[in-house]
């Protein structure tokens, strides 16, 4: 009774006029990883009871995608609301510009607080935030290097977990910081991220118990394109025997024998590592409501992109499959958001940064390079239809070929029932390539009869009016945002 007299009193305050935002943001944490989310084969291990607080106090969004499932260019997307050919972020290797205006420049005009702990991963120093400690590169999860305004370069080290001192950290900033002003603090997590090594105190649960496999841990990618069948990150053949898999598992596997065992080895390290990331949300959440906060802010929750948990037969991410393109979407707005409400609409990171001026009533004054690519989706947090809002979202995969797990360029469209893949050869501008893009193959799968994507129809007769459907409204969707490479 009392949880219920809490959600009607969220509900019931109207939304601040400039309120408070905490943006906190994982690392590869899929949506099977979530409890909230529902189902999955990792249901009864994966435990997310903080995380799964936003979604019972505000809305959890199904289909939420990522622009480009790769870390540096999605964390660009969400900062400027820009796809990768606007915003110049394609790969791991492209830096921010530091020049480039984004969310924090913004809310700080507006007389906000910003501060930013925790994972960066733009190649750059961090611009915009009046506050900012954050990981040197990747970051290692135990003994961090933080870098600072007073040491960019080199940084310190800290003692402890990397997630539990960036949320130290996080907290202590909001006890000093300015209670007469509003604040926006985003406080990006390190996990679950390979390595996959987990906190302590997390360390070694499940080793005496079977993780459930997904159905297709054993897909052999027969009915797909060619691309994912050259895949370099199928579980066991393409892991790391000392660092990924841990020692664990037994020499001399092979195969499905191989595949089973490593996949063992991997979803518990996975699982106990994202465990910190709730529990550092859970402090975040049980702060704002010990000192009063908890109605004057907005908190979201997501991460860089989805990630495979073996779904596939895979790990990682980068291809547009729905566990790599499917990002986790939550929101408790109080006043705004009616509790345990969910979204189907198809909604991207690129819309992140516009959807949050929004929700603080900003608008800010956008240079020629500065337009949005996406969109606010603070209708859809009222319980409201958005006019015009879009049919489909548009992806595009840049780092071709390259790095330990090579992926070639592939861009595309996902609609609410289809999603149609093209695999570039030798796209246009890299070495050796022709001068206009060249299709190496298409995918089409139909996601209301195959919503695992097994079954490439893009050759099916039956599907000949969807394909031409399909890719007319792809072409069409590049031109409009001038990504015709």
């Amino acid at each position: 009774m009392r949880h219920l007299f809490a959600l009607l009193a969220l509900a019931a305050t109207p939304l601040a006029a400039k309120p408070n935002i905490i943006f906190l943001f994982s690392d590869d944490h899929a949506t099977s990883a979530i409890s909230a989310y529902g189902p999955s084969h990792l249901s009864g291990f994966a435990k997310t009871p903080n995380i799964d607080r936003l979604a019972k106090e505000g809305m959890l969004f199904r289909n939420c995608h990522v622009a480009n499932s790769i870390c540096t260019p999605s964390r660009a997307a969400y900062l400027t609301g820009q796809h990768s050919h606007h915003n110049g972020v394609y790969t791991l290797h492209d830096a921010l510009d530091p020049r480039k205006r984004h969310l924090a420049h913004w809310f700080g005009d507006a007389g906000y607080q910003t501060a930013l702990f925790g994972k960066w991963h733009l190649e750059s120093t961090p611009q915009g935030f009046q506050t900012w400690e954050v990981f040197r590169n990747q970051g290692e999860y135990f003994n961090p290097v933080y870098l600072t305004p007073d040491a960019p370069k080199k940084g310190h080290t800290e003692n402890g977990y990397a997630d539990d001192l960036s949320t130290d950290k996080a907290l202590a900033w909001l006890k000093r910081r300015d209670p007469t002003k509003p604040f926006l603090l985003c406080l990006h997590f390190k996990a679950p991220h390979r390595n996959w090594l987990p906190a302590p105190r997390h360390a070694g649960r499940f080793e005496d118990q079977t993780i459930p496999e997904p159905p297709t841990l054993l897909d052999d990618w027969s009915e797909r394109a060619a691309a994912l069948s050259r895949n370099k990150q199928t579980i066991g053949r393409d892991m790391r025997p000392k660092e990924d898999l841990k020692g664990k598992v037994p020499a001399g596997l092979t195969g499905e024998a191989l595949r089973k065992a490593a996949y063992q080895r991997y979803a518990k390290d996975y699982i106990n590592t994202a465990q910190a990331v709730d529990d550092n949300v859970g402090r975040v959440l049980d702060w704002l409501k010990a000192n009063g906060l908890e109605e004057d802010t907005i908190v979201v929750y997501s991460s860089d992109q989805g990630f495979f948990v073996g779904e596939h037969g895979l790990f990682d991410k980068r291809w547009m499959y729905e566990e790599s393109s499917r990002m986790p979407l939550l929101v408790r707005a109080p006043g705004l958001t009616k509790p345990g409400s969910e979204c189907a609409a198809l909604v991207s990171n690129i819309d992140f940064a516009p959807t949050l001026l929004a929700l603080a009533g900003l608008t800010p004054t956008l240079g020629a390079t500065e337009r949005f690519d996406g969109a606010s989706f603070r209708e859809w947090l009222e319980g409201k239809t958005p006019a015009g809002w879009r049919d489909a979202v548009y992806y595009r995969y840049w780092e071709h070929n390259s790095g330990e797990h090579p992926v070639p360029n592939h861009f595309g469209i996902r609609t609410a029932t289809h999603k149609l893949i093209c695999y570039q050869g030798k796209p246009h501008g890299m070495k050796g390539a022709s001068p206009k893009p060249t299709a190496e193959e298409w995918e089409l799968f139909d996601l209301t009869k195959d919503p695992r994507e097994l079954r490439n129809v893009y050759d099916d007769p039956a599907y000949a009016q969807v394909r031409a459907q399909l890719t007319d409204r792809l072409r069409a969707e590049r031109e409009r945002i001038g990504d015709t490479r």
